[in-house]
């Protein structure tokens, strides 16, 4: 669209966007193999601290009490160890409540197997036409540097600022959203924020949740070769397993609009399996660890509950487990959903405000969605009472695999559209 739809402001931060240093900052940050919980996760923590002091900001880099944390009611399970863990914010100058929050994570998930990538391997960032490839790229490191250049770009354009902004960079997103949710507790908030996790285009407004469990099996030992006179722990499993599978067709018979053709918004998913000691024992016990969808403003208790009768109800009908009932533990993340509150039903200015945005400099009109996935967005817009949503480059359908990759193009079009949204909200008086 031509500048002449654009404030002065906004033309004056989108010129200032400099698109290289953007794809630059993308590469370098693929590079990183920042996996929750490692030491590069750490680093990178470091290096963007580095970063937004060069720019000015105020920057707050602490390092986490995890000890504290894990005492908090409210604090959102990991699933990686880890013995650090780092927080980043950094605030643009001046007086009163920070106007907008960029938001990040840092880490990625692990590789998996390394001869399913390309030769280059996962931290290659090997650029193919418009796509970079490599992991955390789209999930969400090219977010992260969206929200660098719209920060650079603010800062660098020469336009007067009379609010202020604040980027978010955190960890542990991956495994339960510990990052953010000692980004809160530490006082930080915003009158929103934008989430640039990877949308395909869309407003994310609205998170299904994902609780991890893990269910222990107990079966009986014998021989191999007398396994009549032993239980499977494998075999006592499968009635659970059908059961759970029912309880994730009733959850999703109603599903919200919001979330397009997709069958399963509510997943259940087994994950991981271990059973058995020996190959010519039976195995007298086994441990299944999943992920449990929390329906969109599901209580998580009730949540549970619903997940602990079916396999009570399923143990209830087997002859073994009526007296050897499967033990149900909740583990590792545990995701609430998430929603911007009244965007789905009429409208919220925070929607109208990114819309408009994308409108002036991408030419087209955003639909909104929900996602299936559970994020930092429940803990905003939650524990932080911080009206967020989720716009950012990248499809989920690459994340989390070996073919996870971004657009490049993508990336510059969502950093034009932030750079703007942020230019008009930044200069314009406070509510």
């Amino acid at each position: 669209m031509p500048h002449d739809e654009l404030t002065a402001a906004q033309t004056a931060v989108i010129d200032a966007l400099d698109e290289q240093a953007l794809v630059d900052d993308l590469v370098d940050l693929v590079r990183v193999p920042s996996i929750t919980g490692s030491d590069a996760e750490s680093e990178l923590q470091g290096r963007l601290s580095h970063r937004l002091s060069g720019l000015g900001l105020d920057v707050d880099h602490w390092a986490l009490d995890l000890d504290a944390l894990a005492a908090d009611p409210d604090h959102p399970g990991i699933e990686s160890e880890r013995s650090e863990g780092w927080g980043l914010v950094g605030t643009s100058e001046g007086e009163g409540e920070v106007a907008l929050v960029l938001q990040g994570h840092s880490d990625v998930v692990p590789t998996g197997d390394l001869g399913l990538w390309s030769a280059g391997g996962p931290f290659s960032r090997e650029i193919r036409g418009d796509v970079l490839h490599g992991r955390g790229a789209c999930d969400m490191k090219a977010g992260v540097a969206v929200n660098l250049a719209v920060a650079t770009a603010l800062v660098r354009s020469g336009v007067t600022l009379t609010r202020r902004f604040a980027l978010h960079h955190v960890i542990s997103e991956e495994d339960g959203g510990l990052g953010a949710f000692a980004t809160l507790r530490r006082g930080h908030r915003g009158e929103v924020a934008v989430i640039t996790e990877p949308t395909s285009g869309h407003l994310v407004v609205a998170n299904a949740g994902a609780l991890t469990f893990t269910l222990h099996v107990e079966g009986r030992a014998a021989h191999g070769s007398t396994r009549a006179e032993g239980v499977s722990a494998l075999e006592a499993f499968w009635p659970v397993h059908t059961a759970i599978r029912a309880l994730e067709e009733r959850r999703n018979a109603d599903r919200p609009a919001a979330f397009g053709d997709n069958p399963l918004p509510f997943g259940i998913s087994i994950g991981r399996i271990r059973a058995g000691d020996w190959s010519s024992s039976v195995p007298d016990a086994l441990t299944a660890e999943g992920r449990y969808g929390v329906r969109l403003g599901e209580d998580v208790e009730e949540a549970r509950t619903a997940f602990e009768e079916a396999v009570a109800d399923a143990c209830a009908a087997d002859p073994w487990l009526r007296s050897h009932p499967v033990r149900v533990e909740w583990t590792g993340g545990q995701f609430a959903s998430g929603a911007l509150e009244g965007a789905l039903e009429g409208g919220h200015p925070l929607v109208d405000e990114v819309r408009a945005a994308i409108a002036l400099t991408a030419g087209r009109q955003a639909a909104l969605a929900a996602a299936p996935y559970g994020s930092d967005l429940r803990l905003y817009t939650g524990l932080g009472g911080i009206p967020t949503l989720h716009y950012g480059p990248g499809d989920v359908r690459f994340a989390h695999a070996p073919r996870e990759q971004v657009s490049i193009s993508e990336t510059i079009e969502v950093a034009r559209a932030l750079a703007a949204m942020a230019a008009l909200r930044l200069t314009r008086p406070a509510d």
